[in-house]
């Protein structure tokens, strides 16, 4: 099981974060696109990289805009994983 990191080390990785908040136990952030068909067109692209790392990112879909939310549920809150996913998502366009 990965570690939990501690709220300095949460607050260091999030300021390294572009566009992405701290939200109770977990990271987010809010993707906008023209329409619903580049919104699930992003999901699509999420799936290999999440399944490459086995970690998988929480997503609400409505409409143009898709919320990504990151957090070790295992864990019980943020670990390294989620601030290494969170920028491998933020590499995908």
């Amino acid at each position: 099981m990965a570690q939990l990191l501690n709220q300095t080390e949460i607050q260091e990785c999030v300021t390294q974060l572009s566009g992405w908040t701290l939200e109770g136990k977990e990271i987010r952030c809010v993707r906008k696109f023209k329409d619903f068909v580049e919104a699930i067109a992003f999901v699509n692209r999420l799936v290999d990289p999440a399944e490459s790392a086995g970690h998988h990112p929480d997503l609400a879909i409505s409409y143009n805009k898709v919320t990504v939310s990151l957090t070790s549920h295992d864990a019980g809150g943020l670990t390294e994983q989620d601030f290494a996913m969170a920028k491998t998502i933020d590499g995908i366009k």
